[in-house]
């Protein structure tokens, strides 16, 4: 999976939480949770959407690595050997 299909399924992973957010509604940089008002259970399913289309976990002790659009498409870079 490269950058791009990476990018795309963590988009297509949010929209699945919050279908009303636009990709150019998240700025990269600021924390998911407030930008897509994503509460602590959809930040949960979002992960698991995650883990479900490519198959990593993001164990609790990395939720700070995954706060921001940013954070997550380094960190599942990062799992998937990019």
């Amino acid at each position: 999976m490269n950058n791009d299909e990476i990018r795309t399924m963590v988009i297509t992973a949010i929209q699945g939480i919050a279908p009303e957010i636009e990709e150019s509604d998240i700025a990269p940089d600021e924390d998911l949770r407030d930008e897509c008002d994503l509460d602590s259970m959809d930040f949960l399913n979002l992960l698991g959407a995650i883990k479900k289309a490519c198959g990593v976990n993001i164990p609790e002790t990395d939720y700070p690595k995954a706060r921001t659009l940013s954070n997550i498409l380094e960190y599942l870079s990062k799992q998937l050997g990019q």
